[in-house]
C-alpha cells in the first residue's frame, strides 16, 4: 500500500513539475524519483530524484537554431587544441576563447579540436560537442 501512494505521489509530482516548471533538472528529478520508487521504494526515490535531477540539468540541449547557426559557422585560421576530453557539462579551459550566438545570448561556440563546441558564455560549461 505504502509503495503505491509513494509511486502515485512522485507520478502527480512529476506531471507537476513537466507542465507548470518545464525544467531539464526538474523533470529529471521527477522521472528519476518515479523509478527509484519503483525499483527501490523510498530510499530508491531519493536517490533516483538526486540522480535524475543532474542527469536533466547536464543535457539539456541547446535550440535547433543555434547548432545550425554554429555548425554553418567556419573553423577558425588558428586552431586550437585542448588536451583534456571536451566533455558535455563540464568547463572549458578558462583561456578557451568563445563567440557568442548573435540571435541567442544564452549560448556560445568555439571550434577545438576541429570540432564545433557549443558552450555557456557565462560558464564556459559544454553543453552540446558537434561531430
Amino acid at each position: 500500500m505504502y509503495k503505491i501512494l509513494l509511486v502515485s505521489s512522485a507520478l502527480a509530482l512529476s506531471s507537476f513539475a513537466t507542465n507548470a516548471l518545464a525544467d531539464g533538472a526538474v523533470t529529471g528529478a521527477a522521472g528519476g524519483a518515479i523509478t527509484g520508487a519503483i525499483v527501490g521504494g523510498p530510499v530508491g526515490a531519493a536517490i533516483g530524484g538526486v540522480a535524475g535531477g543532474v542527469a536533466g540539468a547536464v543535457i539539456d540541449p541547446p535550440p535547433r537554431e543555434v547548432v545550425t547557426y554554429v555548425q554553418q559557422q567556419p573553423a577558425p585560421t588558428s586552431r586550437v587544441v585542448v588536451e583534456q576530453p571536451i566533455v558535455v557539462g563540464k568547463p572549458l579551459p578558462a583561456d578557451v576563447v568563445v563567440t557568442p550566438v548573435p540571435d541567442n545570448p544564452k549560448y556560445a561556440y568555439t571550434v577545438i579540436n576541429n570540432r564545433h563546441v557549443i558552450v555557456e558564455p557565462r560558464t564556459h560549461r559544454v553543453v552540446q560537442v558537434i561531430e
